[in-house]
């Protein structure tokens, strides 16, 4: 009989374990899915996918500007860029690399670097890498951003030390 219990518990404490990390992958793997998303949305114009990724009350904090302001405000300020990638007046690209990931059942944090490259058409190419973090809730399966703090300037260097 005690055999028994140590066995069963035993496996219960296993099959946690089994479990926790299927959930952290299938997270992750979702996470990764929303920002190759993301890049898609930023490289074709696609400003109504783009807009949708961000709560309803999403904010953006500028560390390069120190202020913050809802997402709204943010996205009418992009909006532009994005019509005249759709429209084919400007190439626009977004990468992203993580240093850090935090995971719970229904939020994440997330830091990292990224490089932001847009190009006019007979201009020469704007690119620039950005220090960032992110807060995402999940609901009804769907991740979306309530925070994006971009920090400050980064390097390529920093860059490439996230690969």
């Amino acid at each position: 009989m005690v055999i028994n219990r140590h066995f069963s518990s035993y496996t219960i404490v296993v099959l946690l374990i089994l479990s926790s990390s299927l959930f952290a992958q299938t997270s992750t793997n979702e996470l990764n899915a929303f920002w190759i998303e993301a890049e898609r949305q930023v490289r074709e114009g696609d400003f109504e996918a783009y807009s949708n990724s961000f709560h309803a009350d999403a904010i953006l904090v500028n560390g390069l500007s120190k202020n913050s302001i809802p997402i709204k405000e943010a996205l009418d300020d992009w909006e532009k860029g994005f019509e005249d990638t759709r429209q084919s007046q400007m190439e626009a690209s977004v990468e992203f690399h993580f240093s850090e990931t935090l995971l719970g059942t229904s939020s994440a944090y997330q830091k990292g670097i990224f490089h932001y490259t847009s190009e006019y058409i007979g201009q020469s190419p704007v690119s620039v890498f950005i220090h960032f973090e992110v807060l995402l809730t999940k609901s009804n399966g769907i991740w979306k951003i309530l925070m994006e703090y971009q920090k400050d300037y980064a390097t390529k260097e920093d860059w490439n030390s996230l690969e």
